[in-house]
This record gives C-alpha cells, sequence and structure tokens, in this order.
C-alpha cells in the first residue's frame, strides 16, 4: 500500500491514534498468519482484496486471524449464531477508556481491574485490554453458554488465564448485584449493551443495515455478527438498560472508579444526563467515537471526586 493510499485509509477510518486497526486489512499478512483465511479471500467491485462480510464463517475466519496477528490469541471460537464482534471498532473502545483513566496524558496504568458487564461468548474486550495493557478483568454474564465458550477461548489461551475470569449473573434484572463482591474494587467498567427494545426492531435495524453494505432492499435479516436475543434487545431498549445500570451504580460507587457504557443512540444522552445528575455523579463525561460513517459514543461517570 501506498503512503498516499495508507493516509488516506487512516483519516476515513477515524479509529483511536493507538488503533491497531486504522488501515486497511492486509489480506496477504493476514493469509500468512491464519492460511484458513485464504479460502474466504476475494477481489471485490472496486478491486480491492477483502471478504464476504455476508458470510458468517469468513467473518469469523478474519477476526480469528486479526486476533493472532495483532493479539497473540492461538484459538478463539464462538458458538453458531452468537456475536461475532468487528474487532476495530472493539479496540477502539478499550483505547478511548484507557484514555480516560490515564492519570496523565499517555501514562496509562498498567495495574487496572476492568469489569466488562456482557462480556459474551467472544470474550473481545477483556482479550484486548489484557494484551495490549496487560489489564486483568472480571466479564459477567446471562449466558451459561456464552460464558462457557468464553471461558474456552481463555483455557486455551495460556497467557489469559490468570488475568480474565468469568463470572454468572444468575439474577437478569440486576447488573452490579451479585456480580461485584464485598470489598472488591474496579477502576473501571465497560458495557456493550443491547441497543433494541424488541427482537422485531432488532431485525428492522438489521435489514437497514445490510440493505445501505449492498446498495439494494434485503428482505431478510440475515445477520452476517449473529447475535442473541439478550446481546441484542432488552425491554424497553438501551435507555432502560442504561437508566438502570446508571440507577443500580450508585450502590456501588465507592467499589469503580469509572462506570462507562457505549451509547447507540445520539437523543438518549440528554436523558441519561438528567438520570445521572438525579443520583448525584461526580463526574460525567461523553466520549465521542468515529468509525467510517458511524458516530458511535462512551457515556463515562464517577461517584468518586
Amino acid at each position: 500500500m501506498s503512503k498516499e493510499k495508507r493516509i488516506h485509509a487512516s483519516v476515513k477510518s477515524g479509529l483511536h491514534p493507538r488503533n491497531l486497526h486504522r488501515e486497511r486489512y492486509d489480506f496477504e499478512l493476514l493469509c500468512r498468519t491464519l492460511p484458513e483465511l485464504k479460502a474466504f479471500v476475494i477481489t471485490n467491485k472496486y478491486g480491492d482484496t477483502s471478504i464476504d462480510f455476508f458470510d458468517t464463517n469468513a467473518v469469523i475466519s478474519l477476526n480469528k486471524a486479526l486476533l493472532k496477528q495483532y493479539y497473540g490469541i492461538d484459538w478463539w471460537s464462538i458458538p453458531e449464531n452468537y456475536l461475532c464482534p468487528p474487532i476495530p471498532g472493539r479496540a477502539d473502545y478499550i483505547h478511548y477508556v484507557a484514555d480516560l483513566i490515564a492519570e496523565n496524558p499517555g501514562q496509562i496504568p498498567k495495574q487496572v481491574r476492568c469489569l466488562d458487564i456482557g462480556v459474551g461468548a467472544n470474550c473481545i474486550y477483556p482479550i484486548i485490554g489484557h494484551q495490549v495493557y496487560g489489564w486483568t478483568f472480571v466479564g459477567s454474564d446471562i449466558d451459561l453458554k456464552a460464558l462457557a465458550a468464553a471461558q474456552k477461548t481463555i483455557a486455551n489461551n495460556p497467557q489469559l488465564k490468570d488475568h480474565i475470569s468469568l463470572r454468572h449473573q444468575g439474577n437478569p434484572k440486576n447488573i452490579f448485584t451479585g456480580i461485584i463482591g464485598e470489598g472488591e474494587f474496579f477502576e473501571l467498567s465497560i458495557c456493550n449493551p443491547p441497543f433494541h427494545a424488541s427482537s422485531k426492531e432488532a431485525q428492522a435495524s438489521s435489514i437497514r443495515k445490510l440493505s445501505n453494505l449492498k446498495g439494494k432492499k434485503v428482505k431478510e435479516a440475515t445477520l452476517n455478527f449473529g447475535g442473541q436475543g439478550n446481546e441484542l434487545w432488552c425491554a424497553g431498549g438501551e435507555l432502560k438498560f442504561l437508566t438502570n445500570m446508571i440507577y443500580e451504580s450508585r450502590k456501588f460507587g465507592k467499589q469503580c472508579r469509572w462506570f462507562t457504557s457505549l451509547v447507540s443512540k445520539e437523543s438518549n444522552v440528554a436523558k441519561l444526563y438528567k438520570t445521572l445528575h438525579s443520583v448525584q455523579a461526580q463526574s460525567i463525561r461523553t466520549i465521542a467515537m468515529g468509525q467510517g460513517n458511524k458516530i458511535s459514543r462512551i457515556l463515562a461517570w464517577s461517584f468518586v471526586r
């Protein structure tokens, strides 16, 4: 790739400066790293080397190659129909919250305990957070099958074994209760909440995204990134979930320095700020993330002065 193209790719991506995926995927390198990826590599209509991002197996293979090449993960897998996340965006979240807890610009602490709410079968946030910054993680989830899959990834990568632990949330109405133990402290909590209010809404959103990607109307929501119901939607959607999270976080304000979550819908931010003020959060921040044409954001709050 020429210098001009590398610069163009970096500017276009809008990813965090420390994100390892700012440039276009180097499929030649990735295929050397994971030969099985070769079977999915194609030349797209623009003449670029790529994969079919509507092919679930291709996306999973790409993730395996990225995790192996950039994060030293030799084994990674998810059960069928579970969420297969886009790694560059997940890495961005970790880099931005690293800046949030940095004592000084560029001085990111290494002795960090992070709680991942809804760790999922993919275990992506703990993998990236540990492999890049050396942080330790506790991952929680209501789905026992997802936890079993995440545990298998941990067990098959010795460098993760003593640094990522998993806990089952037995009461789906709770978020921190039953997970954060008495006397425990976390520097940070992270969350990628279920965005939609119903299965129907999640399917409609997927159809819109696929239609935009393909440039034509798509009738079926064949999700290339999969996702179980609890990963994609909950009663009341993102706003209800995060409102509950904020109220419950107040009880653990002295046990977690920064609570954070992705917020998909910009219209929810003002409402969440109002809730945060009502529970007397001492610090509130919104961190913008630009990923190509998509704009996302992290909401962060703390009860510690």
